[in-house]
């Protein structure tokens, strides 16, 4: 067995092995943080209740999407442009770091104004906002997590990350030991992000790499900003339709139905980093077939959009059978109305995994404004449906109109556009489960020969 397994490591390229490896420890840092964050979480929703627990996920969903305006959306910019210039590395770090700083603070400001006149007598909402979006200042230190992905070096950043992440965790156990009130879990939630920051200054190091090396640079800046504002915009709106259904329940239903859908919504959404994990591990490849090959460069992106239909189908089918059990057994009777939204809420899946394959192949192309108008148009779905059947139907409601805005934003749209429509046909091979199936046939006989 040993023997054979060599065998199949020698006829791999250098190339694979290392986005296998890279995969790996991705994989190894997202089921840790899925197992302790899965257990801990439960743990709290259980102790918070539907109502303090919908507080905390309104808050949370609140700052994210100011957050996302801050991130600017530069995270695979930075990456493309260190895999294209590998000299220019520590300009390209030190220009994104300052301008992530600038940002942060900014939105900071606003989520703080926009949170008191949205709810003005609610000064616990203030206060969770305050708090998290405080911590979410730290974020502009992913820059560093960027460079290990440029080199596919993610174990580095992995692994110091997860000693933060685990000090969080255990902070958290020690607050429902204590039965400590709502405001502290804000608290370990910021700190949570400010040990992350650490601990990718300490990989950094750890590697050789000087932060003070870094340099600002007005022309970086401007090639930055430049390829990167319609990503900004994309990313915000993005959000929008992935945490706007929390706050538009908040502000129409009540606290306690966002703790029942966030219930769901955090089943749902569990195994996300499964094709982040992956995606972000082949970009760097998908670039650099780009350069080498147009016939490479588009195979390789049909076998990620296969490979990742194929997960999403099992995974919402499988799912979809067991929702209801598997929400009582982990939430409780409280809980038990997420059962319904979960079984809906799942299938959204099958589009975020396609529309994260798009993202890296816009990016790759240039096409990012494209990504912009079919995303917008996704929000807009989301948001006129989110108005019409919330009111009638509540989380249920919500979760119908993630689903449908998702399909239009990631894959309906690419078909009205002639640059987009190539892509859109890949899209569509690859959700035809027949056709999916006999391509991976071929693609085994292919490894195999």
């Amino acid at each position: 067995m040993i023997h054979k397994l060599a065998t199949v490591t020698q006829k791999l390229s250098p190339n694979l092995l290392k986005i296998i490896s890279n995969t790996a420890w991705l994989f190894a840092d997202k089921i840790l943080r899925m197992g302790i964050g899965l257990l801990v979480g439960v743990w709290v929703a259980r102790y918070l209740g539907p109502k303090d627990f919908g507080i905390f996920n309104y808050a949370i969903a609140f700052t994210a999407i100011f957050n996302t305006v801050a991130n600017l959306g530069l995270d695979s910019i930075v990456i493309r442009n260190i895999v294209r210039q590998p000299s220019c590395k520590d300009e390209v770090l030190g220009t994104a770091f300052v301008l992530k700083m600038i940002a942060q603070v900014a939105v900071m400001v606003l989520a703080i104004i926009v949170i008191v006149v949205l709810r003005p007598n609610d000064t616990l909402s203030h206060w969770l906002v305050g708090i998290i979006i405080a911590g979410m200042f730290f974020e502009s230190f992913n820059v560093i997590e960027f460079w290990f992905q440029s080199q596919v070096q993610s174990k580095y950043a992995v692994s110091f990350k997860n000693v933060g992440f685990v000090l969080a965790s255990c902070g958290r156990v020690l607050l429902l030991q204590m039965k400590a009130p709502l405001i502290l879990f804000a608290w370990v939630y910021s700190a949570e992000m400010v040990l992350s920051a650490a601990g990718l200054l300490i990989a950094y190091r750890f590697k050789g790499y000087l932060v003070k090396a870094w340099r600002f640079s007005f022309r970086s800046c401007k090639e930055l900003l430049k390829d990167s504002w319609t990503l900004i915009l994309s990313s915000f709106v993005i959000m929008i339709y992935m945490r706007m259904d929390q706050l538009m329940l908040g502000q129409m239903i009540g606290d306690s139905a966002v703790g029942i859908y966030s219930a769901a919504v955090k089943i749902s959404e569990l195994w996300y980093f499964v094709p982040m994990a992956i995606t972000n591990s082949v970009f760097p490849s998908i670039v650099k077939a780009k350069e080498e090959s147009t016939n490479l460069y588009y195979e390789r992106i049909q076998k990620v959009l296969d490979s990742l239909s194929i997960l999403s189908f099992a995974v919402a089918i499988t799912v979809s059978f067991v929702s209801h059990q598997f929400v009582n057994l982990l939430y409780g009777e409280n809980y038990i109305e997420a059962g319904v939204i979960l079984t809906i809420h799942i299938w959204t899946g099958i589009f975020v995994c396609s529309g994260l394959v798009r993202s890296l192949w816009t990016t790759a192309e240039n096409l990012m404004s494209f990504a912009f108008m079919t995303t917008a148009t996704g929000a807009i779905v989301n948001l006129f449906l989110n108005y019409f059947l919330i009111k009638s139907y509540g989380g249920v409601g919500a979760a119908i109109s993630t689903l449908v805005a998702q399909c239009i934003a990631s894959y309906a749209t690419n078909a009205f556009f002639p640059e987009t429509r190539m892509f859109f046909i890949r899209q569509t091979k690859a959700l035809i489960l027949p056709s999916l199936f006999m391509r991976n046939v071929v693609y085994l006989k292919k490894d195999k020969g």
